[in-house]
């Protein structure tokens, strides 16, 4: 099974999650496993590849919100102010851009299970912008559902949660409470969904392994459908 044409449409892996909860180590992991099954997979970063006018988005937070460069470090953190600036005006916007976003990431998603890859893995996705809404709102809830909705679903999506503390350790960006917010709207967004397989925390290799697991799940049944979808000999 090395070309896509007798692998079918490529397998969507998508990772969201607080940031430092861990998603580019396991990403990596994971695509050193799938080429190690003789099988080729493309990552899409979703800041760099799907976000429509992410210079832009990022200058604004520079410039307006008078958001820091970079990811900090224990003993000298940044402040990042873009996603934790909940501003009524900033609220309204996000509304409109994420629509944007999705409707990008399908567009995007389209051209790129043409290139030859039996598995696209993206670095977030769209439920990472859908869980900075106030979901708990009624209108916001149903808007999320209209994204996701419009957004193609990836076959396995790993919301890979991490307690806010650890996580912060490791990229001190933002203010602890706003990671403990986070963490609440990853959960609402998931219960919202119900389409995010929660990979709780856990050490780096049983991580790694639930990761993999539910990966080689997805691959067997894609096996198994082709299988069945062959013409008898």
């Amino acid at each position: 099974m090395s070309s896509i044409e007798n692998f079918g449409k490529p397998i969507l892996i998508s990772f969201s999650g607080l940031d430092g909860s861990g998603k580019t180590t396991q990403i990596t992991a994971l695509r050193e496993a799938i080429s190690h099954l003789g099988l080729r997979s493309e990552l899409l970063v979703f800041w760099d590849d799907i976000v429509v006018g992410s210079r832009f988005r990022e200058s604004f937070a520079h410039k307006v919100l008078g958001s820091e460069n970079g990811v900090g470090a224990p003993d000298r953190p940044v402040e990042r102010r873009d996603k934790n600036v909940r501003i009524g005006y900033l609220t309204f916007m996000r509304h409109l851009l994420y629509l944007a976003d999705a409707l990008h990431l399908r567009r995007v998603l389209f051209h790129a299970r043409y290139r030859g890859a039996q598995v696209i893995i993206l670095d977030r996705y769209i439920y990472d912008q859908l869980a900075n809404l106030p979901i708990e709102n009624r209108f916001s809830a149903a808007y999320a559902r209209l994204l996701a909705w419009i957004a193609p679903r990836p076959e396995i999506a790993f919301l890979l949660d991490a307690e806010p503390e650890m996580a912060r350790a490791r990229k001190p960006e933002y203010p602890l409470v706003f990671m403990h917010q986070s963490r609440h709207s990853y959960f609402r967004l998931a219960r919202l969904l119900g389409n995010l397989t929660i990979v709780p925390p856990l050490a780096l290799e049983d991580t790694g392994c639930a990761v993999l697991t539910g990966f080689l799940r997805i691959l067997g049944r894609r096996k198994s459908d082709l299988a069945g979808a062959a013409p008898a000999a």
